[in-house]
């Protein structure tokens, strides 16, 4: 891929988390990091850590580290107003199709910034450029690793918790 003349690598990155707090630890990390526009999907299977890290995403981002914020399971899209801009939680497990995704302001959400669980239904509506964060189990019962991709290396390097 060319920008500019020049080559950007894309990253590809493996980090170990050993319980919960590096997982609220990367997502803060990753958090400073975005702007408009980014998309962070989050991929593994329930129980893997991705309402963790969505919930410490959006807890640094307002900062409030005892904000509420519950799973948009049931509403499949929760917006949070932040210093940043409105950041978009939506959770695609119960989406119909990608098509639904007309009617829960997803091109508006593009906009802002987005944490998208089960990012797989949103079929090619997912916004190129998007983050991708893909956790599985670790060796105990708390750790977790994840692996990012889709982020080029200069904005990845210095991520582990």
């Amino acid at each position: 891929m060319l920008a500019q003349g020049r080559r950007v690598h894309i990253g590809v990155m493996q980090i170990r988390l050993d319980d919960q707090l590096a997982t609220e630890t990367l997502a803060a990390l990753i958090a400073d990091r975005c702007t408009p526009g980014d998309c962070l999907a989050l991929s593994g299977g329930l129980g893997a850590g991705k309402s963790t890290f969505s919930r410490g995403f959006l807890r640094h981002l307002a900062q409030d580290p005892q904000m509420e914020v519950p799973s948009p399971s049931f509403a499949l899209v929760q917006p949070y107003e932040t210093p940043k801009g409105t950041i978009y939680h939506y959770d695609l497990w119960r989406l119909d199709g990608p098509d639904a995704l007309y009617e829960l302001a997803w091109d508006e959400a593009c906009e802002g910034i987005m944490l998208v669980e089960w990012p797989e239904r949103a079929g090619d509506l997912l916004p190129e450029g998007a983050l991708h964060l893909t956790f599985t189990p670790g060796d105990t019962e708390d750790s977790r690793v994840v692996e990012l991709t889709g982020w080029p290396e200069k904005r990845l390097t210095g991520l582990n918790p």
